[in-house]
Formats: structure tokens, C-alpha cells, sequence
């Protein structure tokens, strides 16, 4: 019999940016484990499809339109999840942006896209984590809050650092989360994707000069897919990580190691 502490029966989790990508390898595997899912993306044909996907596993499923750099349409999202599934138990802040790779250094990164940059990744998780802390708090019934993180917050990514500020601060954000709402029973912690293979990521990592150079530096030899995520996502959400918080789940194929 399966361990019953990664059943996720009665539970809702809530995945921004969960219409493609990790968002949605995450969202797919919350589902199979028993969990009613939202998912909020901004393109609304993408989130019909991926609600589509997440269907399949016969457990309620709320897909919304919401770009999360906009405060009151956060506030309307997150209302409305909470109206359609009764609660939210486990919230993922994953959607966010890349840098632009019109960028060729610092001295020429603009104001507009270190901003464009921040809007949704730090900002755009603030909006989202603050939603859900005061739902979980307000109930009292503890949850789990969740980031999406990267490897640049760990290692230096040139012509990045705006990107990289924002993963960085988002793991600062998880661990006085984690402290101040330890009370709560409401638990922070923070996801470290490495190299995955995404739609926002397809460009780069079939670069025949980025294969070369990065791949051989993957200790298992291969890029990651978004289901390699999914794991991670479970124990998240479940009751078998009630006593893991603070912490940074660095999921990269080995490559920081190397």
C-alpha cells in the first residue's frame, strides 16, 4: 500500500502560472496525488488546455485568468479560488518571466525590464503569498507556501541579474515566512529548478553551443521536463512534510554539485 502521507484527498493546492511548464508538470502531479487544483495563468486558451489535462484525474479543477504583477486582480483570483474549491491549502508561487536576451550586460540592462522583471517575479509572489498567508492564518488550520526559486539565485547568471535578484529575494521572503508563521502551522519553503526544458526555456537549451557547453556539466546527462517537479510538489502539499519548513529543494540533475 502506498505511504498515505503523500495523499493528497481533500486538499486544495493553487498554482500560479500552473498553465504550462513546471507550473503545470507541478499541477498535474498535485492532481494524480488527490488534490483539487487552481491553476491561474494569463493566456486563457493555454489555461483551457491545461485544465483539459489536469481533468483526466477526476478531481476538481479551476483554471483562471489572472496576471499576478496586478495586485487587485490577485486579490479577485484568489477570492474566487476560495468561492469555487472552499479553501486553499497549499499555494505555489510559480509564474514568472525570463530576462530578455536583448540584454548584452549591466551597464545596458534598463530600468523598464529590471522593472518588467520584478513586476511579476517578486512582486507578482508577493501578491500571491500574502493572499494565501492571511487565508491560512485566518482559518487555522496551518497550509504550505510555496516558491518557485531558480539555480541563478545560487550561481552567477551574467546579463541575469535582475532574474536573479528576484529568485534570491524570493528565498529570503520563504524563510521569514517560514519564522514568522511557524504559529500558524503554516510552513515556506522555496524549489531550486535547475536547467529545464519549458516553452520559455526551449530557445536557449537547443542552442547547439549551449548543449555543448552546459550539458556535459548535468551530472544525469539530460535537461529536466517539468514532471520532474512533481514530486517535490506532493511532499510539499501533503501532510508528510508537516515538519520541513525554511528550507530550499534544489532540483537541478546535479549540476550546482559539479
Amino acid at each position: 500500500m502506498a505511504y498515505q502521507g503523500f495523499d493528497l484527498t481533500g486538499k486544495v493546492a493553487l498554482v500560479t502560472g500552473g498553465n504550462g511548464g513546471i507550473g503545470l508538470g507541478m499541477a498535474d502531479a498535485l492532481a494524480a496525488a488527490g488534490a483539487g487544483v487552481a491553476i491561474w495563468g494569463r493566456r486563457e486558451a493555454k489555461n483551457a488546455a491545461a485544465a483539459a489535462r489536469l481533468e483526466r484525474h477526476g478531481r476538481p479543477v479551476l483554471a483562471l485568468a489572472c496576471d499576478v504583477a496586478d495586485e487587485a486582480a490577485v486579490e479577485r483570483a484568489f477570492a474566487e479560488t476560495v468561492a469555487r474549491l472552499g479553501r486553499v491549502d497549499a499555494c505555489f508561487a510559480n509564474a514568472g518571466v525570463a530576462g530578455s536576451r536583448a540584454v548584452r550586460s549591466f551597464m545596458e540592462l534598463s530600468t523598464a525590464e529590471w522593472r518588467r522583471v520584478l513586476a511579476v517575479n517578486l512582486d507578482g509572489a508577493f501578491f500571491t503569498l500574502r493572499a494565501a498567508a492571511r487565508h491560512m492564518t485566518a482559518r487555522g488550520d496551518g497550509g504550505s507556501l510555496v516558491v518557485t526559486s531558480s539555480l541563478a539565485a545560487i550561481s552567477g547568471q551574467a546579463r541575469g541579474e535582475h532574474y536573479a535578484a528576484t529568485k534570491g529575494a524570493l528565498i529570503a521572503m520563504v524563510r521569514a515566512l517560514a519564522v514568522e508563521l511557524a504559529r500558524h502551522r503554516v510552513r515556506a519553503n522555496a524549489i531550486l529548478p535547475g536547467w529545464i526544458e519549458t516553452e520559455m526555456t526551449e530557445p536557449l537549451l537547443h542552442g547547439d553551443r549551449f548543449v555543448e557547453r552546459v550539458l556535459p556539466r548535468v551530472p544525469l546527462r539530460r535537461w529536466g521536463a517539468p514532471e520532474d517537479l512533481g514530486g517535490i510538489a506532493v511532499y510539499l502539499a501533503s501532510d508528510a512534510s508537516a515538519y520541513h519548513t525554511a528550507d530550499t529543494f534544489l532540483v537541478d540533475g546535479g549540476y550546482a554539485a559539479f
